[in-house]
C-alpha cells in the first residue's frame, strides 16, 4: 500500500537558555555522562547565543521536503519528531495516528548508521506504536543515503564554498578533514558507521578531486575510560600542521544541520586550535536546505513511499 505520511526524526536541541539544562538531562538519562561534562556542554550552547538552531533547520528541511514531495506529484503531510525536544517522537507518531493516516515513510535525519544515530530512534517510534496499539501507523524506513549522489554533490558544493575562502596560492595544497561526531568503539563495532563515514567521504573527495583528504570525528562525551572513535579533529589538526600543511578545510560530513557540535566545536574550540597552530582553517557549511540535499530527501522518500 503507498505511503500516506512521512515522519522526520533529529536528536533536537534546546530552544533557549532556560532550556538548555533540562535538555541535557534527559539527553543524559540512563548514560554515564559526567555532570562536569554536561555542564561544559551548557556552556558550549551558551556560547553559541544560548539556544540550537537545530530545531528550526530541521522544520525547515521538513517543510522543503513537503513542497519537494508536492511538487513532484506526491503530496505527502511531513510529520517532525526529535528525540529530546519538543515536538517529541511520540507526538509526531500521535499526531499522524490522529489523522487517520495508516502508512508513514520514516526518514532519520542521521547519514551514518548506528545504535545512537539510528537504532534510538526507531526503538521511539516502535514503543510509540506500540502505545497506539490498533491506531498506530505502519513504518517503512528510508534505506541508507550515506553515498546518495546527490548528498554527495552537496556536501561537495559547500565543501568548494569554504575550499575559495583560501588564498588561491595555497588551496591545492590544503588539506580536507571530514569529521563526524565520535562513538563508544564498542558501538561501532556493532555497526556499519565507521564504514559510512569512510564511504561518504571517500565519494565527496572523488567528485572533488581532492589530492588529500583524511576522517576525524569530534564531539565525543560518555566516560573518559571508555574508547571512542578517534583521531579527533584537534589532534588531526595538530599533526597535519607539524607536517607543514598550511591549511585546512573541515567538512562536518556527518551532520545534516549546523547546530552546536558545528557551531562550537568546529567554529570555536576546532578553530582556536587551528588558530594557536598557525594554521589556516575553513569550515565547510552542513547541507542544511541546499537545494540537491532537499532534493535527495525528495527521491528517497519518494521511493520508500511507493
Amino acid at each position: 500500500m503507498a505511503a500516506d505520511a512521512v515522519l522526520v526524526l533529529a536528536f533536537g536541541g534546546p530552544s533557549g537558555p532556560d532550556a538548555i539544562r533540562p535538555f541535557l538531562a534527559r539527553v543524559a538519562r540512563g548514560r554515564p555522562i559526567p555532570p562536569e561534562r554536561l555542564e561544559e556542554v551548557a556552556h558550549h550552547y551558551e556560547a553559541i547565543g544560548g539556544r540550537s538552531p537545530l530545531n528550526e533547520l530541521t522544520l525547515g528541511q521538513a517543510r522543503k521536503l513537503e513542497a519537494s514531495l508536492a511538487a513532484t506529484g506526491r503530496a505527502l503531510p511531513v510529520h517532525v519528531g526529535f528525540r529530546h525536544a519538543e515536538p517529541y517522537v511520540a507526538d509526531a507518531v500521535a499526531r499522524i495516528a490522529d489523522a487517520g493516516l495508516r502508512n508513514a515513510v520514516g526518514l532519520v535525519l542521521s547519514p551514518h548508521a548506528s545504535e545512537a544515530s539510528r537504532d534510538r530512534y526507531i526503538e521511539e517510534v516502535d514503543a510509540a506504536r506500540a502505545d497506539l496499539g490498533a491506531r498506530a501507523p505502519a513504518i517503512r524506513w528510508v534505506p541508507t543515503w550515506h553515498a546518495h549522489p546527490l548528498f554527495v554533490t552537496a556536501v561537495a558544493d559547500a565543501t568548494v564554498a569554504a575550499l575559495v575562502t583560501i588564498p588561491v596560492a595555497r588551496r591545492a595544497d590544503a588539506v580536507v578533514v571530514f569529521t563526524a561526531h565520535s562513538i563508544p568503539v564498542a558501538m561501532a563495532e556493532r555497526a556499519p558507521y565507521a564504514a559510512e563515514v569512510e564511504a561518504s567521504a571517500w565519494a565527496v573527495a572523488a567528485r572533488l578531486g581532492t589530492r588529500r583528504w583524511e576522517v576525524a570525528y569530534q564531539s565525543r562525551s560518555g566516560n573518559p575510560r571508555e574508547a571512542w572513535l578517534a583521531p579527533d579533529v584537534n589532534d588531526t589538526l595538530r599533526r597535519l600542521r607539524g607536517e607543514g600543511v598550511a591549511d585546512v578545510v573541515v567538512v562536518p560530513i556527518g551532520f545534516v544541520c549546523d547546530h552546536v557540535e558545528v557551531l562550537y566545536d568546529l567554529d570555536v574550540e576546532a578553530r582556536a586550535t587551528a588558530r594557536a597552530l598557525g594554521l589556516g582553517f575553513a569550515r565547510a557549511g552542513a547541507v542544511n536546505d541546499h537545494p540537491l540535499f532537499i532534493r535527495m530527501l525528495t527521491e528517497v522518500v519518494a521511493e520508500a513511499a511507493r
